[in-house]
């Protein structure tokens, strides 16, 4: 059932994209500026934190992942111009991808696995998003983990939430204020 439920959710962004995308078309992507698809994927990060609440056996986190602050201090926030917002929600994304892939080999329990497999095919497809949105392209350095504006999580059910919370959070803020969805852009 959760892989149906995964593939179903992955199929229906998938048509989305391409819907919007117009395959076969040497155009750029059209910016997809509609927050629902942002909200599909809260709701399956809500949905993954839900079952790892509930999972009891081979759900840990074999060592402390950094993650980023989910906290947003809205003065600070729109002093930022939008390329160290994007940066900072980059750069958040990244830190959750590569948490996401030490949880995956520290997880034993294959239901869970569906989880992650989908958090993380999640977590690319919010970068597509991004890219349609012509909001540039950046990869933290290769030390990105002692970056200010990180924290150590110990515990999976910790990861999960704040992977929630950084989606309803910065996430949420750098897409509904993109340049690409504002109405005077064509």
């Amino acid at each position: 059932m959760l892989q149906k439920t995964g593939r179903a959710g992955l199929l229906a962004l998938l048509l989305l994209v391409l819907d919007w995308t117009q395959p076969g078309l040497s155009s750029p992507l059209r910016p997809i500026c509609d927050l629902r698809v942002l909200n599909h994927f809260i709701q399956e990060a809500r949905d993954a934190e839900g079952a790892m609440k509930s999972c009891r056996e081979g759900c840990g986190l074999s060592q402390s992942v950094t993650v980023p602050q989910t906290t947003v201090d809205f003065d600070v926030w729109e002093k930022k111009n939008a390329l160290e917002q994007a940066q900072e929600v980059q750069t958040g994304l990244w830190l959750l991808q590569q948490s996401f892939n030490t949880l995956q080999t520290s997880v034993t329990n294959t239901a869970m696995h569906s989880h992650i497999d989908n958090t993380i095919r999640n977590l690319l497809s919010i970068n597509a998003v991004l890219r349609s949105l012509n909001i540039q392209e950046f990869t933290p350095p290769a030390n990105a983990t002692d970056l200010e504006g990180t924290w150590r999580v110990s515990l999976a059910t910790e990861l999960l939430q704040v992977h929630v919370n950084f989606l309803r959070g910065k996430v949420h803020l750098l897409l509904s204020s993109a340049q690409a969805c504002k109405p005077d852009v064509s």
